[in-house]
């Protein structure tokens, strides 16, 4: 089987013949798979940034929230699920501002559509277990308050799941995946 060449390399290599290529031809062929693939490795790497960044929304959140609060070295459970839920109250208030704005006998918006979806997504996370920095973790809350924003950087955050059910912290930690 040939190696996967990415689409500069088959096009800088097809470019140096000098006959046409015909629709059915090996060269056509090889270009065309080179292409397909090229869309498919883009695509995968903007839904892959896509994802980091929804991550990363949530750590944000909770970096400006607990930056003015300088004296206190850790969290309790129950504050870091204040936090989560002032966190997903900023989306239904959004959300209620839209429908305010929506006018009857009007299609609902698509920024409507997509805050009710998005709102959606957030409870069942926070239902099933949100993934954030271990905020009763005193190391986790200095890194988070020095935290620069890039992806990189959360490699040094302690990790667990945190939903609206729970009564105590799990004991063990979940690593930020790549």
């Amino acid at each position: 089987m040939p190696l996967a060449h990415n689409l500069n390399k088959v096009s800088k290599n097809l470019s140096k013949s000098t006959g046409s290529m015909h629709i059915k031809g090996r060269k056509f062929k090889q270009l065309n798979r080179a292409t397909v693939r090229d869309k498919k490795l883009k695509l995968q790497k903007v839904e892959s940034v896509e994802k980091k960044s929804n991550e990363l929304l949530i750590v944000s959140f909770l970096q400006e929230q607990i930056v003015n609060d300088d004296n206190k070295p850790s969290y309790t459970l129950s504050e870091i699920q204040d936090l989560i839920e002032s966190f997903i109250g900023q989306d239904r208030q959004r959300l209620n501002e839209v429908k305010q704005e929506h006018r009857k006998g009007r299609p609902i918006s698509t920024k409507q559509k997509l805050l009710a979806e998005k709102l959606k997504h957030e409870e069942h996370l926070f239902a099933t277990g949100y993934k954030i920095p271990d905020l009763s973790h005193e190391e986790t809350v200095t890194r988070l308050r020095n935290w620069n924003g890039t992806t990189g950087a959360t490699t040094g955050f302690k990790f667990v799941h945190v939903s609206k059910d729970m009564k105590e912290f799990p004991t063990v930690e979940v690593e930020m995946k790549e």
